[in-house]
């Protein structure tokens, strides 16, 4: 029907945000007025107008006895911008389509509640699913917190990220190693351990021709605070904001090095001789980061899985086989001794890129 139409349409405005919105929600609107629309718009980043105020705007008088189509439920509230409920009555909106409510236990229902009350028809729940998929980072932040997690990695059929040599360029093909850039630019941070640093000497940035934006902010697990002066996570040229977390123990002095870089040093809890996983969460939360990309190595994926961290797994597999027992494996440890209590990954989907395959997964949500 018509409705679910012009919501695919403002669901695609909205992922223009992907990359400049957060830690706002992605947001797409578009006006309808005789069967055709009239304006578009979409939230481009925090501080600017949403997504409603642009799609009015361009619609200028077209909008009068109109409808809008929001991916979000329109704001009530006055923060950084006026709330859109007032620009919506202002313009002569008649009829308002919601994808879905807002998540914020504050301010869930609000805006609708307040169209309704002065005559605007609401209609809600339309294409839902696909925009809670497009703002998951977000719900989950808002409503808990602390970022959502991925868990990325690239291996070989039998399981190897790395030869024995620590080599691992290139496991996937360019079309994987392409998506994932692009999921880079999507995310707030990403996240990797030392030995990572070490063995690849990384710059976790985003390499695109066809998209600009900022680079996520860039997170080293480094329980000891041992990482090279020359790491290249450390110079600002190359990329966004480097964060590195570290245990309570380090020495003072070691820390001001490191910090006269320009980078963030993040003490944080220890567990077992690394990062706590689950505490440190929190303390990205607080720094505004909603999304979080883990791209290994071994030791901190298994950190991030026992930890139950994670919230999305995107595992990519290569048409390769070491063939041996000695590479580097996707993760690290002890796992468990019974099979029926493996973590378990739903919501399965398949995605091939090339003659590579990822399989992406969803983890049960811990309480």
């Amino acid at each position: 029907m018509d409705d679910d139409v012009f919501m695919n349409r403002a669901l695609e405005l909205a992922s223009r945000g992907q990359g400049s919105a957060s830690p706002n929600p992605m947001v797409g609107a578009v006006v309808v007025n005789a069967g055709r629309i009239v304006g578009e718009g979409y939230h481009e980043a925090a501080g600017r107008a949403h997504a409603e105020v642009n799609a009015i705007d361009a619609a200028g008088s077209a909008a009068a006895g109109g409808t809008l189509y929001v991916t979000l439920e329109p704001c009530n509230h006055a923060g950084r911008t006026p709330p859109c409920t007032e620009k919506i009555l202002a313009a002569g909106i008649r009829r308002v389509v919601v994808a879905m409510a807002d998540p914020n236990p504050h301010v869930r229902g609000g805006g609708m509640d307040l169209l309704r009350k002065q005559g605007v028809e609401i209609a809600a729940g339309v294409q839902e699913s696909r925009a809670r998929r497009l703002n998951e980072a977000f719900i989950k932040y808002i409503t808990t917190g602390v970022p959502f997690v991925v868990v990325k990695c690239a291996a070989t059929l039998d399981g190897w990220i790395a030869t024995r040599s620590g080599d691992s360029k290139w496991v996937s093909g360019e079309r994987s190693r392409d998506y994932v850039h692009r999921l880079r630019h999507a995310m707030d941070a990403i996240l990797v351990g030392i030995e990572t640093v070490e063995r690849d000497d990384p710059q976790l940035t985003v390499r695109l021709n066809d998209v600009e934006g900022i680079h996520p902010r860039r997170i080293i697990l480094d329980t000891h605070l041992r990482i090279s002066d020359h790491s290249r996570v450390l110079r600002s040229e190359d990329g966004g904001d480097t964060i590195v977390v570290t245990g309570p123990s380090v020495d003072n002095e070691r820390i001001k090095k490191v910090a006269g870089r320009g980078v963030r040093v993040l003490p944080a809890p220890v567990k077992n001789d690394r990062i706590d996983m689950h505490a440190l969460m929190p303390l990205l939360g607080r720094m505004q980061i909603t999304s979080l990309l883990i791209e290994g190595g071994g030791a901190v994926i298994s950190s991030a899985l026992q930890d139950r961290v994670a919230d999305k797994v995107l595992f990519f597999y290569a048409p390769k086989i070491l063939g041996g027992d000695d590479g580097v494996p996707i993760c690290r440890g002890s796992g468990p001794d019974a099979m029926k209590d493996c973590i378990a990954v739903k919501d399965i989907e398949v995605h091939r890129f090339d003659d590579d395959v990822m399989i992406e997964g969803y983890f049960e949500p811990q309480a």
